[in-house]
């Protein structure tokens, strides 16, 4: 794709980044037949293909309107089309980018712009956010419907193996999931535990940033990465840990981004780079111990369990991780039921349930019922959000992968 960047963008760096990345845009259009809104709505605007023309132009300096940003509002950054894309266009990247420039010249106004700012402000603080959910968990029973379907009811997460072992990691918190699910994590140190690896949070660590990159602050973004970095960085810096986890699969691809995220941060462009190397998913982790896994595991007698597994697009489409995951249930005597489009989207994309809950309702309402087909009574995946958003639809159970895998651990079915 030729391109003719206008001079406010041309030789900044980010100009350059999206340069590069519209270059490579060859305009074969496979990515429209795997993004989620286009199979929705099927405009060509609403793909990415008719989206990365949008930006072009917007980068050229025409005319930016609302109905530009309506379309890159309706993107869900599930990056479905970078799989399919056979000439490797980053289009996540230059999706952040144009929606920057696009915030700036047509900026928000009225409730559309205050409900962003308080997600910006709330989500993101474990803090804040932990003691609203536990009041709206105390008084779930009597919330409308609408609201009802947000608050998880609350869970025992069990108990936390102290560190106890020479090999040690440390595991992200995250801001939502310590009040929305901190089973997760805790079923994490267990599994990990059981394999002879300690998992500990450090004191200090939060948000990823994801939150707040992904509704255009990039720099509180980068302030949520260096206060991670400075939180896990003694450790590191002494060698004391191989790796950072992560159990959302959408902390994940953020964490492993902080290298090119902090780039021209002098002070810590090499320090992201060293914790975005030792960023890595649970289900690398476990996949790594496979073999004392299966020792652990025994032989499972009698018919395999059916269960549904849905892999979230960070998990799939982000951090490229594929059949490791359905490897370790399928060796915990699960049986994965067959589902139907799996590449696409639950709907569910941060924050985007909430800013666009129509599409996100349409997208959740399809994905169930490719899950459910199969007759699973369970349906597990590996995002925070994902669960959340999936559960709120369905009264069929939807958990964290490693909180299944402990409790065959545990002797649990």
């Amino acid at each position: 794709m030729q391109t003719r960047l206008a001079d406010f963008i041309r030789d900044t760096p980010e100009g350059r980044e999206a340069d590069e990345i519209l270059r490579k845009c060859v305009h074969c259009g496979f990515c429209t037949a795997t993004c989620p809104t286009y199979q929705l709505l099927g405009d060509e605007l609403d793909g990415p293909r008719g989206r990365i023309y949008l930006i072009k132009q917007v980068l050229e300096g025409q005319p930016v309107t609302e109905k530009t940003r309506g379309h890159l509002d309706r993107c869900l950054t599930c990056r479905s089309c970078e799989t399919t894309c056979p000439s490797g266009v980053q289009y996540g990247r230059l999706a952040d980018i144009g929606r920057h420039v696009v915030e700036q010249r047509v900026p928000r106004r009225g409730a559309d712009r205050a409900v962003r700012w308080a997600l910006r402000e709330f989500v993101p603080r474990p803090g804040l956010f932990g003691a609203a959910m536990k009041l709206g968990q105390a008084v779930r029973g009597v919330l409308p419907q609408a609201l009802r379907d947000k608050v998880p009811e609350a869970r025992a997460s069990g108990t936390w193996p102290p560190p106890r072992h020479a090999r040690r990691v440390l595991a992200l918190a995250g801001c939502v999931q310590p009040a929305m699910a901190p089973a997760i994590n805790a079923a994490a140190a267990r599994v990990l535990d059981a394999l002879g690896i300690s998992m500990t949070e450090a004191a200090g660590a939060g948000c990823c940033g994801a939150v707040r990159l992904h509704l255009d602050d990039p720099e509180a973004a980068r302030d949520d990465a260096r206060r991670n970095i400075d939180a896990w960085w003694p450790e590191v810096e002494r060698g004391e840990v191989e790796a950072i986890v992560t159990t959302a699969s959408g902390c994940g691809v953020q964490v492993k981004d902080y290298g090119h995220l902090l780039r021209h941060d002098r002070a810590y462009a090499d320090k992201a780079l060293r914790v975005a190397a030792l960023a890595r998913d649970i289900g690398e982790i476990v996949a790594g111990e496979a073999a004392a896994l299966k020792s652990r595991l025994g032989a499972f007698a009698g018919e395999a369990i059916p269960l549904a597994w849905h892999a979230p697009c960070s998990l799939q489409h982000g951090l490229r991780i594929r059949g490791t995951v359905e490897a370790l249930l399928e060796a915990a005597g699960y049986r994965l039921t067959p589902v139907r489009d799996a590449h696409l989207c639950c709907g569910s994309a941060g924050t985007y349930s909430l800013l666009q809950p129509e599409l996100s309702a349409r997208l959740r309402e399809n994905k169930l019922e490719a899950l459910l087909e199969g007759g699973a009574p369970a349906i597990a995946s590996a995002n925070i959000g994902c669960i959340a958003h999936l559960q709120a639809g369905t009264a069929t159970p939807v958990r964290h992968w490693i909180e299944m895998l402990d409790a065959r651990l545990s002797g649990a079915a």
